[in-house]
C-alpha cells in the first residue's frame, strides 16, 4: 500500500497551491478519501474527505469555502486545491485512505507533504 502526496511547498498569502495524492496497492474504488494537516504543536485535523460512491465531500466549518477535495477513480489520485492561503494554513498535510463495508478497519496514511505559507 502506497499513498504519496505531492504538490506541497512555499506559497505567499494569497496564494493557492493543488496537492496531490497518488495511491497504489489497494482497492481504491473502496476507500473514502481524506486530507489531514497538522501544525507544529498542533493535533491533526481533518481538512477534507470524499467518499468512494457517489463522491460526496465533507468539509469542517473552518475550512470551507477555501479547499475543494476531488478525486479521480481512473488515476487513483485524490487532490486537494487550496486557495487563498493564510499562514495558518501552514502545516504538515497528510493524505487517509479509510475502508469501507469489509474493508472498513483499514487505513492508511501517507508521509505528508509540507505547506508553508509565509511572505
Amino acid at each position: 500500500v502506497q499513498l504519496v502526496e505531492s504538490g506541497g511547498g512555499l506559497v505567499q498569502p494569497g496564494g493557492s497551491l493543488r496537492l496531490s495524492c497518488a495511491a497504489s496497492g489497494f482497492t481504491f474504488s473502496s476507500y473514502t478519501m481524506s486530507w489531514f494537516r497538522q501544525a507544529p504543536g498542533k493535533e491533526r485535523e481533518l481538512v477534507a474527505s470524499i467518499t468512494n460512491t457517489v463522491g460526496s465531500t465533507n468539509y469542517p466549518d473552518s475550512m470551507k469555502g477555501r479547499f475543494t477535495i476531488s478525486r479521480d477513480a481512473a488515476k487513483n489520485a485524490v487532490y486537494l486545491q487550496m486557495n487563498s492561503l493564510k499562514p495558518e494554513d501552514t502545516a504538515v498535510y497528510y493524505c487517509n485512505a479509510k475502508g469501507t463495508g469489509l474493508r472498513r478497519a483499514n487505513n492508511y496514511w501517507g508521509p505528508g507533504t509540507q505547506v508553508t505559507v509565509s511572505s
